[in-house]
C-alpha cells in the first residue's frame, strides 16, 4: 500500500503549523489586531449562524463521530496485525494535522492574544490581602442582598425557576447591556445548547465546554440551576474569542451581573464569592471562616447542594481527565493550568476597585 500524497503533505504540514503557532504566540499584538479583532469575529459569526439554528449540539455529534473513527482505526490496525502500518500512521497524522490547523485557525490563536486586563486598562499588580478582603466583603453584601430579594428569607435556598433554554435567551440581555460599557464584548448570532454528553461531563467534573470546530457553546444541563447563568455566560465568552479561563470567568461574571434578572445577578456574585473566598482561605483560614459566617444560611445551603451534586459524580477517572486538561491549558500559554480559573480574582479586584 502506497502512501497517499495528500496524507503525506498534511503530515509534513503538522510540524510547520506547530512552529507557526509558537511564533505567533511571541507576538500577541499582531494576534490581537489581525486575528482576534480581525478575522476571528468573521469566522465565529459564520459558524454560529451555520450551526446555531440546529436544535441539538452538532459539535457533540461531531466529537462522537471522530471518536468512533479513531477507535475503528485502532481496531483495524490490531485486526490486520499492523499490516501497512506506515501509510496508516501517515493517514492518522494527516488527520491530526487537519484538526490541529482547524483548531488554531477557527479559535485557538486567541490563547495568544493580548490579555483582557491590558485591553481594559487594568494596571494589575499583586493585590494585597486588604484589597482581597475588601472586595470579598463587598461581594458578600451584594450576594446577601440578591438572595434576600429572591427568597425574602435568609434561611431559604434559592431555586432558579427558569429552564435551560430560557436562560440561554436571557443571557443575551446581559451581553447586550454589557456592550454599552464594553463594546468589545458585543455578542450576536447565539449558538448555546444543552450538551448531549451532560452525563459524561458530570463524571468529568465539567459544567460546560466550547467546541471550536463548530463555534457552539455546550452547557451541562444537569448542573444546579443557581450556577447555570454564569456557566452559560462563561461559555459565551469563549465564543467571543476569550480563550483564557480566568478571562472567560470574568466576562461570565460581568455578563450575568449586567443582566437585569436577579437570578443572574445572584449567580454572578455567588461565582465571584466562590473564587474570592478560596484565595482568602489560602492567605488567612481564620478570616475565611469568619467571612463564611456573614453569608446567609440559605446561600450556605445552596453551596452545600452544589457540593453534593459533584460528589455524587466523583469517580477514579475524573482526576486523570483534569490532569489531561491541565496539560492542554499549559500547552496554550496558561502556565498555571487548571489553576488559571482562580486568576479571575485579579480581574475581580481590579473591577470592583475601579467601579468604587
Amino acid at each position: 500500500m502506497k502512501i497517499n500524497k495528500k496524507h503525506l503533505f498534511l503530515t509534513i504540514l503538522l510540524p510547520i503549523q506547530i512552529v507557526l503557532v509558537q511564533a505567533a504566540g511571541k507576538h500577541p499584538a499582531i494576534v490581537e489586531h489581525y486575528y482576534s479583532q480581525g478575522i476571528y469575529p468573521i469566522i465565529a459569526a459564520f459558524f454560529r449562524m451555520l450551526f446555531g439554528w440546529i436544535p441539538f449540539s452538532f459539535g457533540d455529534v461531531l466529537l462522537a463521530l471522530l471518536l468512533f473513527l479513531f477507535l475503528r482505526f485502532v481496531y483495524k490496525m490490531f485486526k490486520n496485525k499492523f499490516k501497512n502500518w506506515l501509510p496508516k500512521l501517515v493517514q492518522l497524522t494527516a488527520a491530526l494535522s487537519l484538526l490541529y490547523g482547524c483548531f488554531y485557525l477557527f479559535w485557538g490563536l486567541n490563547y495568544y492574544r493580548i490579555s483582557l486586563a491590558k485591553n481594559l486598562g487594568y494596571n494589575q499588580t499583586e493585590y494585597t490581602t486588604q484589597q482581597l478582603l475588601h472586595t470579598t466583603s463587598e461581594v458578600i453584601e451584594q450576594l446577601n442582598y440578591c438572595h434576600e430579594s429572591i427568597t425574602q428569607n435568609d434561611t431559604l435556598r434559592v431555586h432558579n425557576p427558569y429552564s435551560s433554554k430560557k436562560m440561554y435567551q436571557m443571557a443575551l440581555n446581559g451581553y447586550k447591556n454589557l456592550a454599552h460599557d464594553f463594546p468589545a464584548l458585543y455578542y450576536q448570532y447565539p449558538s448555546v445548547k444543552n450538551s448531549l454528553m451532560s452525563g459524561l461531563q458530570s463524571y468529568n467534573g465539567t459544567a460546560g465546554y466550547f467546541n471550536p470546530l463548530t463555534g457552539e457553546a455546550q452547557v451541562n444541563d444537569r448542573i444546579p440551576k443557581t450556577s447555570y447563568p454564569t456557566t452559560t455566560c462563561h461559555e459565551m465568552a469563549h465564543q467571543l474569542g476569550y480563550a483564557a479561563e480566568n478571562e472567560a470567568n470574568f466576562i461570565g461574571f460581568l455578563a450575568a451581573n449586567y443582566n437585569e434578572d436577579v437570578y443572574f445577578k445572584y449567580a454572578s456574585y455567588r461565582m465571584a464569592f466562590g473564587y474570592l473566598i478560596q484565595e482568602v482561605r489560602k492567605r488567612d483560614p481564620k478570616t475565611a471562616s469568619e467571612l463564611w459566617k456573614k453569608i446567609h444560611i440559605g446561600i450556605l445551603k445552596d453551596f452545600q447542594n452544589s457540593n453534593q451534586f459533584w460528589k455524587a459524580y466523583q469517580n477514579p477517572f475524573e482526576p486523570w481527565v483534569k490532569k489531561g486538561y491541565n496539560v492542554y491549558l499549559k500547552a496554550n500559554k496558561q502556565e498555571k493550568g487548571t489553576a488559571s480559573y482562580n486568576y479571575v480574582v485579579d480581574l475581580l479586584i481590579s473591577y470592583f476597585e475601579e467601579k468604587s
